[in-house]
């Protein structure tokens, strides 16, 4: 079991519980899933495979390829060409990637001053955009293409406010102290 897991069920719950003043436990906020999202646009084959080898390593789950719903021509877009990936991350293959992402990812990342605080949409969410996905320590050798990715928290909670005090009790960086 990932350590972020057993340090939230035996500290960080409680002390959430008594911060954000809940009587029922069921209110305490729960990371729910993590869904990582990487839009790689019109590439080549080759490139489309080194970008999803580089998801599924970082994740350590098989991606599904999202196609487009729709042709543009504008963007040279046909539908049903693949324009991106995307995982969903649940139980303990979430917790070790967030632990992972927030401990050995995030610190690479040059120039780094903590993450966003307008990533959250008012529903307890939080989505954080990396610009570069070769930050992960698992790739020693990554994809030609440098393509970011987005990296959702699904929460239990309702409001921006407790998700935000889950995310920070879990280690989360965020920039200032708003």
């Amino acid at each position: 079991m990932a350590k972020l897991k057993e340090e939230y069920q035996s500290r960080i719950f409680g002390e959430l519980e008594k911060k954000l003043g809940l009587t029922n436990k069921m209110l305490v906020p729960r990371l729910q899933k993590v869904v990582v999202n990487m839009a790689f646009g019109i590439v080549s084959k080759d490139e489309q495979k080194g970008l999803v080898e580089d998801l599924q390593a970082i994740t350590g789950q098989k991606p599904l390829l999202c196609k487009a719903k729709k042709s543009i021509s504008n963007f040279k877009l046909r539908e049903g060409m693949v324009i991106g990936a995307k995982v969903t991350l649940r139980g303990d293959r979430m917790w070790e990637f967030v632990e992972r992402l927030i401990s050995a990812a995030l610190p690479r990342i040059r120039d780094f001053r903590g993450v966003s605080n307008r990533g959250f949409d008012g529903r307890g969410n939080y989505t954080l955009g990396l610009k570069e996905h070769s930050i992960f320590p698992e790739l020693v050798e990554s994809a030609p293409g440098h393509s970011g990715m987005d990296v959702t928290f699904v929460t239990s909670s309702q409001d921006n406010k407790a998700a935000r005090e889950l995310l920070v009790a879990l280690g989360m960086p965020f920039a200032g102290r708003n």
